[in-house]
């Protein structure tokens, strides 16, 4: 693990940036970790979202300025929009003019484009804006079965309901992606770096939810559906018609087995292995996210 002693190219001493370091999508599940740990280092934080304290709008250029202005470093989520690496090119342009030396980018391992172009777009606009750039690609998230209000439902419901077969993801904690990139925000080393995250082993979704039950006492089942009628159940359920199209190819993802092996990116980064799902669960079941709502005591 590198450490930053001396860094005033970046605003930097002793290993506390001097100046702020922007964190889109200050409310999200990576970026309120992001930036809750770096308040916890003692580094300025400038959240900024469409409902956080300072507003930040992909769709509206005119929010863009102040979230740049005097900022040493920024964590980038994109905004997942069909014009999503324009605007992440059009922002990062703009926040190295604005002296902006250190972006990190919340990519996924799981993505790419069809023509099978290594690099996604947005991830392209971040390698190309002339600041120090690190690209985290983590595999899905523990927190999703916890945050996710379709996924938490269904947890909540007793039923968790995917198109991912009998596939297996190597799913990690959310806490472990923001460590990550709260290193490399603030410490020297990953410039030029494009990290794979996962968790330590391979779970199945029946394993996922088993582990769910034990630990909140309940009866909780995974159903997995075809694509066809998942879709149906997903739309049936709220799902924005938009988002069923995107949820079945990642669940596909899972059932094939695209991407069933662990990535050492924690490790390299962190020093240490990454926290175990059982851990979350216990964790999570233990603050009643899962209580109420439907499911079976188990007897």
């Amino acid at each position: 693990m590198t450490t930053t002693k001396n860094n005033t190219a970046n605003g930097t001493a002793n290993g506390t940036t001097t100046k702020p370091i922007l964190v889109l999508g200050s409310t999200g599940r990576t970026g309120s970790r992001v930036a809750a740990q770096l308040r916890r280092r003692g580094h300025e934080v400038r959240g900024a979202s469409r409902k956080g304290s300072v507003t930040f709008d992909w769709n509206d250029r005119n929010t863009w300025e102040q979230v740049v202005e005097g900022v040493g470093a920024a964590y980038l989520v994109d905004s997942q929009l069909p014009d999503a690496a324009e605007s992440m090119r059009s922002f990062t342009r703009l926040a190295v003019d604005s002296g902006v030396e250190r972006l990190v980018l919340l990519s996924a391992r799981d993505w790419v484009v069809p023509e099978g172009e290594e690099k996604l777009p947005c991830e392209r606009a971040v390698r190309e804006s002339g600041a120090s750039w690190t690209i985290l690609k983590p595999s899905w998230f523990f927190q999703n079965f916890s945050e996710d209000p379709f996924l938490h439902a269904q947890v909540q419901g007793g039923e968790v309901v995917m198109s991912a077969g009998d596939g297996v993801e190597p799913f990690i904690d959310a806490e472990d992606i923001a460590a990550v990139a709260v290193a490399a925000l603030t410490e020297e080393g990953h410039g030029g770096q494009a990290y794979e995250l996962s968790g330590p082993r391979l779970l199945s979704l029946d394993s996922v939810v088993d582990e769910i039950a034990r630990a909140t006492g309940r009866v909780i089942t995974y159903r997995p559906l075809p694509p066809e009628e998942f879709a149906a159940y997903a739309k049936g359920h709220g799902v924005p018609e938009e988002f069923v199209g995107l949820l079945n190819l990642l669940y596909g993802w899972i059932a094939e087995g695209r991407f069933a092996t662990l990535a050492d990116g924690v490790q390299r980064v962190l020093g240490r292995e990454p926290r175990d799902f059982a851990d979350y669960v216990r964790t999570a079941a233990a603050s009643g996210v899962w209580g109420g709502g439907g499911g079976v005591e188990r007897p």
